[in-house]
Protein backbone atom coordinates (compact mmCIF):
# COMPACT_ATOMS: atom_id res chain seq x y z
CA UNK A 1 0.00 0.00 0.00
CA UNK A 2 1.51 3.37 -1.04
CA UNK A 3 2.02 5.67 1.93
CA UNK A 4 2.27 9.44 2.00
CA UNK A 5 5.35 10.47 3.96
CA UNK A 6 6.11 13.72 2.19
CA UNK A 7 7.75 12.14 -0.83
CA UNK A 8 6.20 10.38 -3.81
CA UNK A 9 7.86 8.69 -6.77
CA UNK A 10 6.64 7.46 -10.13
CA UNK A 11 6.04 3.97 -8.70
CA UNK A 12 3.60 5.29 -6.10
CA UNK A 13 1.72 7.21 -8.80
CA UNK A 14 1.53 4.07 -10.92
CA UNK A 15 0.21 2.01 -8.01
CA UNK A 16 -2.51 4.47 -7.06
CA UNK A 17 -3.54 5.73 -10.51
CA UNK A 18 -3.11 2.66 -12.71
CA UNK A 19 -3.56 -0.20 -10.24
CA UNK A 20 -6.08 1.55 -7.93
CA UNK A 21 -4.18 0.57 -4.81
CA UNK A 22 -5.37 2.31 -1.61
CA UNK A 23 -3.37 5.12 -0.11
CA UNK A 24 -2.41 5.61 3.53
CA UNK A 25 -1.04 8.62 5.41
CA UNK A 26 1.87 8.29 7.81
CA UNK A 27 1.18 9.69 11.28
CA UNK A 28 4.19 12.00 10.99
CA UNK A 29 2.35 13.82 8.21
CA UNK A 30 -0.60 14.56 10.49
CA UNK A 31 1.78 15.70 13.22
CA UNK A 32 3.49 18.12 10.83
CA UNK A 33 0.14 19.37 9.52
CA UNK A 34 -1.08 20.10 13.03
CA UNK A 35 2.09 21.99 13.90
CA UNK A 36 1.85 24.02 10.69
CA UNK A 37 -1.83 24.76 11.24
CA UNK A 38 -1.31 25.82 14.86
CA UNK A 39 1.67 27.99 13.94
CA UNK A 40 -0.19 29.84 11.16
CA UNK A 41 -3.20 30.41 13.39
CA UNK A 42 -1.03 32.06 16.03
CA UNK A 43 1.38 33.81 13.65
CA UNK A 44 -1.39 35.45 11.61
CA UNK A 45 -2.74 37.35 14.62
CA UNK A 46 -2.04 41.08 14.21
CA UNK A 47 -0.09 40.48 10.97
CA UNK A 48 -1.00 40.96 7.33
CA UNK A 49 -0.81 37.52 5.70
CA UNK A 50 -1.85 37.23 2.09
CA UNK A 51 -4.97 35.16 1.65
CA UNK A 52 -5.60 34.92 5.38
CA UNK A 53 -6.75 38.42 6.14
CA UNK A 54 -6.42 40.05 2.70
CA UNK A 55 -8.18 39.71 -0.62
CA UNK A 56 -6.59 37.78 -3.45
CA UNK A 57 -4.50 38.75 -6.46
CA UNK A 58 -4.92 42.45 -7.29
CA UNK A 59 -7.52 42.60 -4.48
CA UNK A 60 -4.84 41.85 -1.91
CA UNK A 61 -4.75 45.54 -0.98
CA UNK A 62 -8.09 45.09 0.80
CA UNK A 63 -8.03 44.04 4.43
CA UNK A 64 -10.57 41.40 5.44
CA UNK A 65 -12.37 41.61 8.76
CA UNK A 66 -11.76 38.72 11.15
CA UNK A 67 -15.46 37.86 11.10
CA UNK A 68 -15.35 37.36 7.30
CA UNK A 69 -12.11 35.39 6.94
CA UNK A 70 -13.83 32.02 6.64
CA UNK A 71 -16.37 33.37 4.16
CA UNK A 72 -13.45 34.68 2.12
CA UNK A 73 -12.17 31.14 1.56
CA UNK A 74 -15.59 29.89 0.44
CA UNK A 75 -15.98 32.90 -1.88
CA UNK A 76 -12.62 32.14 -3.48
CA UNK A 77 -13.48 28.51 -4.17
CA UNK A 78 -16.95 29.18 -5.55
CA UNK A 79 -15.99 32.14 -7.73
CA UNK A 80 -13.04 30.34 -9.34
CA UNK A 81 -14.89 27.08 -10.09
CA UNK A 82 -15.45 28.47 -13.58
CA UNK A 83 -13.98 25.88 -15.92
CA UNK A 84 -15.46 25.03 -19.31
CA UNK A 85 -14.92 22.57 -22.15
CA UNK A 86 -14.68 18.81 -21.75
CA UNK A 87 -14.24 17.15 -18.35
CA UNK A 88 -10.69 15.98 -17.71
CA UNK A 89 -10.56 12.17 -17.69
CA UNK A 90 -10.88 10.71 -14.17
CA UNK A 91 -7.45 9.03 -14.25
CA UNK A 92 -5.74 12.39 -14.77
CA UNK A 93 -7.89 14.09 -12.11
CA UNK A 94 -6.98 11.35 -9.66
CA UNK A 95 -3.31 11.98 -10.39
CA UNK A 96 -3.86 15.69 -9.79
CA UNK A 97 -5.52 14.90 -6.44
CA UNK A 98 -2.57 12.75 -5.44
CA UNK A 99 -0.13 15.48 -6.42
CA UNK A 100 -2.09 18.08 -4.42
CA UNK A 101 -2.40 15.77 -1.44
CA UNK A 102 1.34 15.24 -1.38
CA UNK A 103 2.35 18.90 -1.62
CA UNK A 104 -0.11 19.87 1.13
CA UNK A 105 1.25 17.06 3.31
CA UNK A 106 4.67 18.75 3.36
CA UNK A 107 3.39 21.15 6.01
CA UNK A 108 4.16 24.40 4.21
CA UNK A 109 0.51 25.38 3.65
CA UNK A 110 -1.09 25.53 7.10
CA UNK A 111 -4.17 23.54 6.15
CA UNK A 112 -6.45 21.71 8.55
CA UNK A 113 -5.84 17.96 8.67
CA UNK A 114 -9.37 17.33 7.39
CA UNK A 115 -8.15 18.36 3.91
CA UNK A 116 -5.78 15.40 3.81
CA UNK A 117 -8.32 13.04 5.36
CA UNK A 118 -11.13 13.85 2.93
CA UNK A 119 -8.86 13.86 -0.11
CA UNK A 120 -7.44 10.46 0.86
CA UNK A 121 -10.97 9.10 1.23
CA UNK A 122 -11.94 10.35 -2.21
CA UNK A 123 -8.87 8.80 -3.80
CA UNK A 124 -9.36 5.46 -2.08
CA UNK A 125 -13.07 5.32 -2.88
CA UNK A 126 -12.44 6.44 -6.47
CA UNK A 127 -14.70 9.47 -6.10
CA UNK A 128 -13.35 11.83 -8.76
CA UNK A 129 -14.18 15.56 -8.86
CA UNK A 130 -15.54 17.05 -12.07
CA UNK A 131 -12.76 19.28 -13.42
CA UNK A 132 -12.92 20.92 -16.83
CA UNK A 133 -10.09 21.24 -19.33
CA UNK A 134 -10.41 24.97 -19.94
CA UNK A 135 -9.63 27.64 -17.38
CA UNK A 136 -6.03 27.41 -16.21
CA UNK A 137 -3.30 29.85 -17.19
CA UNK A 138 -0.81 28.18 -14.88
CA UNK A 139 0.50 31.26 -13.08
CA UNK A 140 -1.04 31.15 -9.62
CA UNK A 141 -1.03 27.50 -10.49
CA UNK A 142 -4.17 25.77 -11.69
CA UNK A 143 -6.55 28.17 -9.96
CA UNK A 144 -9.69 27.30 -11.91
CA UNK A 145 -9.16 23.55 -12.15
CA UNK A 146 -8.11 23.21 -8.51
CA UNK A 147 -11.13 25.29 -7.49
CA UNK A 148 -13.32 22.50 -8.87
CA UNK A 149 -11.41 20.05 -6.65
CA UNK A 150 -11.83 22.37 -3.65
CA UNK A 151 -15.52 22.74 -4.46
CA UNK A 152 -15.96 19.00 -3.99
CA UNK A 153 -13.97 19.02 -0.76
CA UNK A 154 -16.39 21.55 0.75
CA UNK A 155 -19.26 19.24 -0.27
CA UNK A 156 -20.39 21.09 -3.40
CA UNK A 157 -20.02 20.63 -7.15
CA UNK A 158 -20.08 17.29 -8.95
CA UNK A 159 -18.09 14.07 -9.00
CA UNK A 160 -17.73 10.93 -11.09
CA UNK A 161 -18.90 8.07 -8.90
CA UNK A 162 -19.16 4.47 -10.09
CA UNK A 163 -19.02 5.66 -13.69
CA UNK A 164 -21.73 8.30 -13.35
CA UNK A 165 -21.63 12.06 -12.95
CA UNK A 166 -23.37 12.80 -9.66
CA UNK A 167 -23.76 15.69 -7.23
CA UNK A 168 -21.14 15.73 -4.51
CA UNK A 169 -23.76 16.21 -1.83
CA UNK A 170 -25.51 12.98 -2.84
CA UNK A 171 -22.29 10.94 -2.87
CA UNK A 172 -21.01 12.35 0.43
CA UNK A 173 -24.32 11.47 2.07
CA UNK A 174 -24.27 7.96 0.66
CA UNK A 175 -20.62 7.33 1.65
CA UNK A 176 -20.82 9.12 5.00
CA UNK A 177 -18.16 11.71 4.09
CA UNK A 178 -18.01 14.99 5.97
CA UNK A 179 -16.72 18.02 4.00
CA UNK A 180 -13.41 19.59 5.02
CA UNK A 181 -13.19 22.05 7.86
CA UNK A 182 -12.38 25.53 6.51
CA UNK A 183 -10.44 27.24 9.29
CA UNK A 184 -7.74 29.66 8.09
CA UNK A 185 -6.70 29.47 4.42
CA UNK A 186 -7.90 26.11 3.15
CA UNK A 187 -9.46 27.68 0.07
CA UNK A 188 -6.30 29.42 -1.09
CA UNK A 189 -4.06 26.50 -0.16
CA UNK A 190 -6.16 24.13 -2.23
CA UNK A 191 -6.38 26.15 -5.43
CA UNK A 192 -2.97 27.85 -5.37
CA UNK A 193 -0.55 25.38 -6.95
CA UNK A 194 0.59 23.35 -9.95
CA UNK A 195 -0.99 20.01 -9.07
CA UNK A 196 -3.36 19.60 -12.02
CA UNK A 197 -0.72 20.25 -14.66
CA UNK A 198 1.72 18.10 -12.68
CA UNK A 199 -0.68 15.22 -12.16
CA UNK A 200 -1.52 15.18 -15.87
CA UNK A 201 2.20 15.48 -16.59
CA UNK A 202 3.06 12.43 -14.50
CA UNK A 203 0.44 10.31 -16.28
CA UNK A 204 1.76 11.64 -19.60
CA UNK A 205 5.24 10.38 -18.75
CA UNK A 206 3.91 6.93 -17.85
CA UNK A 207 2.02 6.62 -21.14
CA UNK A 208 4.99 7.99 -23.09
CA UNK A 209 7.34 5.38 -21.64
CA UNK A 210 4.89 2.67 -22.62
CA UNK A 211 4.61 4.17 -26.12
CA UNK A 212 8.38 4.23 -26.43
CA UNK A 213 8.59 0.53 -25.59
CA UNK A 214 6.10 -0.28 -28.35
CA UNK A 215 8.01 1.98 -30.73
CA UNK A 216 11.19 0.01 -29.99
CA UNK A 217 9.29 -3.23 -30.65
CA UNK A 218 7.95 -2.00 -33.99
CA UNK A 219 11.33 -0.66 -35.05
CA UNK A 220 12.98 -3.96 -34.19
CA UNK A 221 10.34 -5.94 -36.05
CA UNK A 222 10.75 -3.89 -39.24
CA UNK A 223 14.48 -4.54 -39.18
CA UNK A 224 13.61 -8.24 -39.11
CA UNK A 225 11.09 -7.99 -41.92
CA UNK A 226 13.62 -6.44 -44.30
CA UNK A 227 16.45 -8.68 -43.05
CA UNK A 228 18.52 -5.62 -42.20
CA UNK A 229 22.19 -5.75 -41.30
CA UNK A 230 22.53 -5.45 -37.54
CA UNK A 231 25.69 -3.40 -37.17
CA UNK A 232 23.76 -0.13 -36.82
CA UNK A 233 22.56 -1.54 -33.49
CA UNK A 234 25.95 -2.80 -32.38
CA UNK A 235 27.42 -2.00 -28.99
CA UNK A 236 30.63 -0.82 -30.65
CA UNK A 237 29.02 1.66 -33.04
CA UNK A 238 26.70 3.19 -30.45
CA UNK A 239 29.48 3.40 -27.88
CA UNK A 240 31.18 5.98 -30.10
CA UNK A 241 28.28 8.34 -29.35
CA UNK A 242 28.28 9.65 -25.75
CA UNK A 243 24.52 9.91 -25.34
CA UNK A 244 23.10 7.47 -22.82
CA UNK A 245 19.68 7.35 -24.46
CA UNK A 246 21.05 6.24 -27.80
CA UNK A 247 23.09 3.49 -26.17
CA UNK A 248 20.06 2.26 -24.22
CA UNK A 249 17.79 2.18 -27.28
CA UNK A 250 20.40 0.19 -29.22
CA UNK A 251 20.79 -2.21 -26.29
CA UNK A 252 17.03 -2.65 -26.04
CA UNK A 253 16.73 -3.39 -29.76
CA UNK A 254 19.58 -5.90 -29.58
CA UNK A 255 17.76 -7.59 -26.72
CA UNK A 256 14.54 -7.65 -28.73
CA UNK A 257 16.32 -9.24 -31.71
CA UNK A 258 18.62 -11.61 -29.85
CA UNK A 259 16.88 -14.78 -31.07
CA UNK A 260 15.78 -13.56 -34.49
CA UNK A 261 16.96 -15.59 -37.49
CA UNK A 262 16.21 -12.82 -39.96
CA UNK A 263 18.63 -9.97 -39.24
CA UNK A 264 21.99 -10.36 -40.97
CA UNK A 265 25.69 -9.83 -40.32
CA UNK A 266 27.35 -7.46 -42.75
CA UNK A 267 30.55 -9.49 -42.68
CA UNK A 268 28.68 -12.52 -44.01
CA UNK A 269 27.37 -10.75 -47.12
CA UNK A 270 29.27 -7.56 -47.96
CA UNK A 271 32.75 -8.02 -46.56
CA UNK A 272 33.64 -11.06 -48.71
CA UNK A 273 33.28 -12.34 -52.31
CA UNK A 274 32.15 -9.06 -53.87
CA UNK A 275 35.19 -8.28 -56.01
CA UNK A 276 33.42 -8.52 -59.37
CA UNK A 277 30.09 -6.93 -58.37
CA UNK A 278 29.38 -3.55 -59.99
CA UNK A 279 25.83 -2.93 -58.79
CA UNK A 280 24.41 -4.40 -55.59
CA UNK A 281 20.87 -5.64 -55.97
CA UNK A 282 20.17 -5.35 -52.26
CA UNK A 283 20.58 -2.17 -50.23
CA UNK A 284 23.98 -1.65 -48.66
CA UNK A 285 22.35 0.50 -45.99
CA UNK A 286 18.73 0.83 -44.90
CA UNK A 287 16.60 3.98 -44.98
CA UNK A 288 17.04 6.27 -41.98
CA UNK A 289 13.72 5.28 -40.39
CA UNK A 290 15.17 1.78 -39.97
CA UNK A 291 18.89 2.45 -39.55
CA UNK A 292 18.86 5.56 -37.34
CA UNK A 293 16.38 4.41 -34.70
CA UNK A 294 18.87 4.64 -31.77
CA UNK A 295 19.79 8.16 -32.85
CA UNK A 296 16.10 9.15 -33.19
CA UNK A 297 14.70 7.44 -30.11
CA UNK A 298 17.76 8.15 -27.95
CA UNK A 299 16.83 11.84 -27.50
CA UNK A 300 13.25 10.73 -26.83
CA UNK A 301 14.39 8.53 -23.94
CA UNK A 302 16.77 11.14 -22.52
CA UNK A 303 14.07 13.81 -22.69
CA UNK A 304 11.47 11.51 -21.12
CA UNK A 305 13.80 10.76 -18.21
CA UNK A 306 14.40 14.48 -17.67
CA UNK A 307 10.69 15.30 -17.85
CA UNK A 308 9.85 12.56 -15.35
CA UNK A 309 12.52 13.88 -12.96
CA UNK A 310 11.10 17.42 -13.11
CA UNK A 311 7.53 16.19 -12.64
CA UNK A 312 8.48 14.22 -9.53
CA UNK A 313 10.47 17.19 -8.19
CA UNK A 314 7.35 19.36 -8.64
CA UNK A 315 5.13 16.76 -6.95
CA UNK A 316 7.42 16.82 -3.93
CA UNK A 317 7.69 20.61 -3.83
CA UNK A 318 5.72 23.24 -1.98
CA UNK A 319 3.94 25.10 -4.80
CA UNK A 320 1.76 27.31 -2.65
CA UNK A 321 1.80 30.95 -1.57
CA UNK A 322 2.55 32.05 1.05
CA UNK A 323 4.92 29.36 2.33
CA UNK A 324 5.11 28.42 6.00
CA UNK A 325 8.53 27.55 7.40
CA UNK A 326 8.15 25.76 10.71
CA UNK A 327 11.88 25.65 11.39
CA UNK A 328 12.31 29.40 10.93
CA UNK A 329 8.91 30.17 12.45
CA UNK A 330 8.17 32.47 9.57
CA UNK A 331 5.84 32.97 6.60
CA UNK A 332 7.35 33.80 3.21
CA UNK A 333 5.49 35.34 0.28
CA UNK A 334 6.56 34.52 -3.27
CA UNK A 335 5.61 32.64 -6.44
CA UNK A 336 6.13 28.91 -6.00
CA UNK A 337 2.77 28.39 -7.69
CA UNK A 338 4.14 29.42 -11.09
CA UNK A 339 4.01 26.52 -13.56
CA UNK A 340 6.88 27.28 -15.93
CA UNK A 341 8.84 24.17 -14.97
CA UNK A 342 5.91 21.93 -15.88
CA UNK A 343 4.94 23.91 -18.98
CA UNK A 344 8.41 23.72 -20.49
CA UNK A 345 8.75 20.00 -19.78
CA UNK A 346 5.34 19.25 -21.29
CA UNK A 347 6.34 21.09 -24.46
CA UNK A 348 9.52 19.03 -24.62
CA UNK A 349 7.56 15.83 -24.08
CA UNK A 350 5.00 16.51 -26.79
CA UNK A 351 7.81 17.30 -29.25
CA UNK A 352 9.51 13.94 -28.71
CA UNK A 353 6.18 12.10 -28.79
CA UNK A 354 5.41 13.79 -32.10
CA UNK A 355 8.82 12.66 -33.37
CA UNK A 356 7.87 9.10 -32.40
CA UNK A 357 4.62 9.38 -34.36
CA UNK A 358 6.63 10.72 -37.31
CA UNK A 359 9.02 7.78 -37.11
CA UNK A 360 6.09 5.34 -36.93
CA UNK A 361 4.45 7.01 -39.93
CA UNK A 362 7.68 6.81 -41.99
CA UNK A 363 8.19 3.16 -41.09
CA UNK A 364 4.56 2.53 -42.03
CA UNK A 365 5.07 4.27 -45.36
CA UNK A 366 8.13 2.12 -46.00
CA UNK A 367 6.04 -1.01 -45.54
CA UNK A 368 3.22 0.35 -47.70
CA UNK A 369 5.39 1.41 -50.65
CA UNK A 370 6.47 -1.65 -52.62
CA UNK A 371 8.96 0.45 -54.58
CA UNK A 372 10.80 1.24 -51.34
CA UNK A 373 10.79 -2.13 -49.61
CA UNK A 374 10.85 -4.30 -52.76
CA UNK A 375 9.56 -7.34 -50.84
CA UNK A 376 5.89 -6.59 -50.06
CA UNK A 377 2.86 -5.94 -52.27
CA UNK A 378 1.55 -2.36 -52.38
CA UNK A 379 -0.16 -1.41 -49.11
CA UNK A 380 0.70 -4.89 -47.78
CA UNK A 381 -2.32 -6.07 -49.73
CA UNK A 382 -2.73 -9.80 -49.23
CA UNK A 383 -5.72 -9.92 -51.58
CA UNK A 384 -6.10 -9.23 -55.30
CA UNK A 385 -4.26 -6.09 -56.41
CA UNK A 386 -6.69 -3.62 -57.90
CA UNK A 387 -9.74 -5.27 -56.43
CA UNK A 388 -8.60 -5.16 -52.81
CA UNK A 389 -6.96 -2.33 -50.90
CA UNK A 390 -5.13 -3.89 -47.97
CA UNK A 391 -3.88 -1.23 -45.55
CA UNK A 392 -4.32 1.66 -48.00
CA UNK A 393 -7.24 3.28 -46.18
CA UNK A 394 -5.69 3.36 -42.72
CA UNK A 395 -2.53 5.02 -44.02
CA UNK A 396 -4.55 8.20 -44.55
CA UNK A 397 -5.52 8.13 -40.88
CA UNK A 398 -1.93 7.69 -39.76
CA UNK A 399 -0.74 10.51 -42.01
CA UNK A 400 -3.42 12.99 -40.92
CA UNK A 401 -2.98 12.15 -37.24
CA UNK A 402 0.78 12.62 -37.50
CA UNK A 403 0.22 15.98 -39.19
CA UNK A 404 -2.06 17.02 -36.34
CA UNK A 405 0.67 16.12 -33.85
CA UNK A 406 3.15 18.25 -35.76
CA UNK A 407 0.81 21.22 -35.51
CA UNK A 408 0.07 20.59 -31.82
CA UNK A 409 3.80 20.52 -31.04
CA UNK A 410 4.05 24.30 -31.20
CA UNK A 411 5.03 25.40 -27.68
CA UNK A 412 2.57 26.68 -25.08
CA UNK A 413 5.45 27.76 -22.82
CA UNK A 414 5.96 30.99 -24.79
CA UNK A 415 2.26 31.80 -25.22
CA UNK A 416 1.84 33.96 -22.14
CA UNK A 417 -1.12 36.35 -22.09
CA UNK A 418 -1.31 38.87 -19.20
CA UNK A 419 -4.53 38.78 -17.17
CA UNK A 420 -5.90 39.34 -13.66
CA UNK A 421 -5.60 43.15 -13.94
CA UNK A 422 -2.01 42.52 -15.09
CA UNK A 423 -1.16 41.06 -11.69
CA UNK A 424 -0.46 37.84 -13.56
CA UNK A 425 1.53 39.61 -16.24
CA UNK A 426 3.54 36.59 -17.36
CA UNK A 427 2.04 33.11 -17.08
CA UNK A 428 3.03 29.52 -17.86
CA UNK A 429 -0.01 28.04 -19.61
CA UNK A 430 1.18 24.81 -18.01
CA UNK A 431 -2.23 23.14 -17.79
CA UNK A 432 -2.87 23.76 -21.47
CA UNK A 433 0.59 22.40 -22.24
CA UNK A 434 -0.08 19.23 -20.24
CA UNK A 435 -3.50 18.67 -21.82
CA UNK A 436 -2.21 19.21 -25.36
CA UNK A 437 0.60 16.76 -24.63
CA UNK A 438 -2.02 14.25 -23.47
CA UNK A 439 -3.76 14.60 -26.84
CA UNK A 440 -0.49 14.21 -28.75
CA UNK A 441 0.26 11.00 -26.84
CA UNK A 442 -3.18 9.57 -27.58
CA UNK A 443 -2.74 10.45 -31.26
CA UNK A 444 0.63 8.73 -31.33
CA UNK A 445 -0.94 5.52 -30.01
CA UNK A 446 -3.33 5.60 -32.98
CA UNK A 447 -0.46 5.84 -35.46
CA UNK A 448 1.38 3.09 -33.61
CA UNK A 449 -1.67 0.81 -33.74
CA UNK A 450 -1.89 1.21 -37.51
CA UNK A 451 1.82 0.50 -37.92
CA UNK A 452 1.56 -2.57 -35.72
CA UNK A 453 -1.31 -4.07 -37.71
CA UNK A 454 0.69 -3.46 -40.90
CA UNK A 455 3.79 -5.15 -39.45
CA UNK A 456 1.71 -8.20 -38.59
CA UNK A 457 0.23 -8.29 -42.10
CA UNK A 458 3.76 -8.09 -43.53
CA UNK A 459 4.89 -11.02 -41.38
CA UNK A 460 1.81 -12.89 -42.60
CA UNK A 461 2.64 -12.22 -46.25
CA UNK A 462 6.30 -13.21 -45.87
CA UNK A 463 5.37 -16.30 -43.81
CA UNK A 464 8.17 -15.64 -41.33
CA UNK A 465 6.19 -16.16 -38.13
CA UNK A 466 8.65 -18.85 -37.06
CA UNK A 467 11.74 -16.82 -37.95
CA UNK A 468 11.05 -13.55 -36.14
CA UNK A 469 12.33 -13.01 -32.61
CA UNK A 470 10.32 -14.31 -29.68
CA UNK A 471 9.43 -10.74 -28.70
CA UNK A 472 8.17 -9.91 -32.18
CA UNK A 473 6.20 -13.17 -32.16
CA UNK A 474 4.53 -12.07 -28.89
CA UNK A 475 3.55 -8.78 -30.52
CA UNK A 476 2.32 -10.67 -33.59
CA UNK A 477 0.18 -12.98 -31.46
CA UNK A 478 -1.26 -10.08 -29.44
CA UNK A 479 -2.37 -8.27 -32.59
CA UNK A 480 -3.64 -11.46 -34.21
CA UNK A 481 -5.88 -12.02 -31.18
CA UNK A 482 -7.57 -8.75 -32.18
CA UNK A 483 -7.17 -8.55 -35.97
CA UNK A 484 -7.58 -11.74 -38.03
CA UNK A 485 -5.43 -12.28 -41.13
CA UNK A 486 -7.36 -10.75 -44.00
CA UNK A 487 -7.25 -10.75 -47.79
CA UNK A 488 -10.75 -9.42 -48.37
CA UNK A 489 -11.25 -5.81 -47.31
CA UNK A 490 -12.54 -5.17 -43.81
CA UNK A 491 -14.01 -2.21 -41.98
CA UNK A 492 -10.82 -1.21 -40.20
CA UNK A 493 -11.74 1.35 -37.57
CA UNK A 494 -12.87 -1.14 -34.90
CA UNK A 495 -9.61 -3.06 -35.24
CA UNK A 496 -7.45 0.06 -35.09
CA UNK A 497 -9.27 1.23 -31.97
CA UNK A 498 -9.00 -2.19 -30.32
CA UNK A 499 -5.26 -2.41 -30.99
CA UNK A 500 -4.82 1.14 -29.71
CA UNK A 501 -6.68 0.25 -26.53
CA UNK A 502 -4.55 -2.86 -26.13
CA UNK A 503 -1.18 -1.13 -26.44
CA UNK A 504 -2.16 1.88 -24.33
CA UNK A 505 -3.26 -0.46 -21.54
CA UNK A 506 -0.49 -3.06 -21.70
CA UNK A 507 3.22 -2.93 -21.11
CA UNK A 508 5.47 -4.40 -23.79
CA UNK A 509 7.11 -7.07 -21.69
Amino acid sequence: MPEIKGKLGIDEFYSVIFKNEPLSIDQTVFDTLQQSFDFLKEFSKNKVIYGVNTGFGPMAQYKIRDSERIQLQYNLIRSHASGTGNPISPKYVKAAMLARLNTLSLGHSGVHKSVIEVMTTLINKDIIPLIYEHGGVGASGDLVQLAHLALVLIGEGEVFYKGKRTSTKTVFKKEGITPISVEIREGLALINGTSVMTGIGVVNTIYTRRLLEWMIACSSAINEIVEAYDDHLSFELNLTKKHQGQREIARSMRSHLRDSTLTRKREHHLYTNNKDVKVFEEKVQEYYSLRCVPQILGPVLDTLNDVERVMIEEVNSANDNPIIDLKKKHVYHGGNFHGDYVSLEMDKLKMVVTKMSMLAERQLNYLMNSKLNDILPPFVNLGELGLNFGMQGVQFTATSTTAENQMLSNPMYVHSIPNNNDNQDIVSMGTNAALITKRVIENAYEVMAIEMITIVQAIEYLKVQDQVSSKTKMMYDAVRNIVPPFKEDLVMYPFVNEVKNYIINHENK
